[in-house]
């Protein structure tokens, strides 16, 4: 017989969970959590004790109350002291934040990356030169307990190796352990498809809080996605599900940049998008930009404009289509260019969905724009990060220094 969890583990798992809550929700009572994590009340006083002697949440004196009798105290996470570096590269920029327990950002900077080969050696000294220039701002005794990264292409799980990342023109890149060296802060660095991380992003603190199944469509150059299924991600086998960009949704099509013809990202992406609108990426036209100015454009009348927004928005609505009847979301979300790709052509998705998708998965089907812009990646990064904490909040604390 296995034997049950010891109470150490039993410790760890709720002190976990608290933190989650903090990390999460934000500020939130004792009387709150008690009933929230169906513990009594001194085990709650003992949890955030515990949390608070390491130095990751604080409590206070509610700064409102309406009630008689003594307040109970307010949870607060130590977003200034507790902090993860998060990294966004994408195919024409980089990102860099340091983000605090709870999610708050407190430095940033970001960059343009030029469109090319990719210089591993290059790319690492450049993000780790801005991590450490924000972590000599940081207060004296704050501590860096994670990092996380977001990329765009196939990452390997187990060791954060991009194995395929066309519009990166990577392959094969030992990412995670190169930045992890360049860094030299003694922790490792957990990388993500991007669109994977915005997807978790959004559920966890974007328009899909609350949502157990969901679509997140994410364009940058290319077409990626996550998919959220009874709260948890479809990750796959080693960690390269969500390629929703490598659907083959027209057979006869464009050839896309991963070898194949007719995809969703050859028919939706910049590329497809700017050429319909006769602006060709090689005079200069590109990047989110680019996208914004033809989605203005047909706004104000431009009839070639609005034709390139039509024909894009039937075959991103196809592609929708597709993946409501495969997965029946709650929601689908549009993030990164295909935000503003969505917001043009709104009316020709939901009208393919109307035709292409059945009627019982589409019915209470609701479509929207990702809520974090363009931070979902980097959010999602972060995300990445502070995982590890969750999981362990006093171990990892002790470990990075705490």
């Amino acid at each position: 017989m296995r034997a049950g969890p010891s109470q150490e583990d039993i410790r760890r798992h709720n002190l976990g969970t608290l933190l989650r809550h903090v990390h999460l929700g934000g500020p939130i009572s004792r009387a709150e959590l008690t009933s929230r994590m169906g513990l009594n009340r001194s085990t709650i006083m003992a949890l955030t004790s515990d949390l608070t002697a390491a130095g990751l949440v604080r409590e206070e004196l509610p700064r409102e109350t309406g009630r008689a009798g003594r307040p109970s105290l307010v949870v607060r996470p130590e977003s200034a002291r507790v902090y993860v570096f998060a990294f966004d590269v994408g195919p024409d920029r980089l990102a860099v934040a340091r983000v605090g327990l709870g999610g708050v950002i407190l430095d940033r900077r970001e960059s343009v990356r030029r469109r090319g080969p990719f210089d591993l050696t290059e790319l690492t000294g450049e993000l780790a030169a801005a991590a450490r220039q924000m972590r000599r701002k940081a207060r004296h005794d704050a501590v860096c307990v994670g990092a996380g990264a977001a990329v765009s292409g196939g990452v390997r799980r187990s060791d954060g190796v991009i194995r395929f990342g066309p519009n990166l023109h990577a392959d094969e890149a030992p990412f995670g352990e190169a930045l992890g060296r360049r860094l030299a802060f003694g922790l490792p660095v957990s990388v993500g498809n991007d669109a994977n991380l915005a997807a978790l992003a959004e559920h966890s603190r974007g328009v899909g809080v609350g949502v157990r199944d969901l679509v997140y469509l994410h364009g940058d150059v290319g077409v990626g996605g996550g998919i959220i299924a009874g709260g948890h991600l479809l990750g796959g086998h080693d960690g390269y599900g969500g390629e929703i960009g490598h659907m083959v949704i027209n057979p006869g099509g464009g050839q896309c940049a991963c070898g194949s013809r007719g995809c969703l990202e050859a028919e939706v992406g910049e590329r497809a998008l700017l050429e319909a609108a006769g602006r060709s990426p090689e005079e200069g036209h590109q990047g989110r930009d680019a996208v914004r100015k033809v989605v203005d454009a047909a706004d104000r009348g431009d009839i070639v404009a609005q034709e390139a927004l039509r024909q894009v928005g039937d075959w991103l609505g196809l592609g929708v289509a597709n993946l409501v009847n495969l997965f029946n979301p709650e929601m689908v979300i549009f993030g990164g260019m295909l935000r503003e790709v969505y917001l043009g052509s709104a009316a020709q998705v939901r009208s393919r969905l109307a035709v292409s998708a059945l009627a019982p998965q589409r019915e209470k089907l609701r479509l929207r724009t990702s809520a974090l812009a363009d931070d979902a990646t980097l959010v999602g990064a972060a995300e990445l990060a502070f995982a590890h904490v969750l999981a362990d909040p006093l171990e990892v604390l002790a470990r990075a220094g705490g």
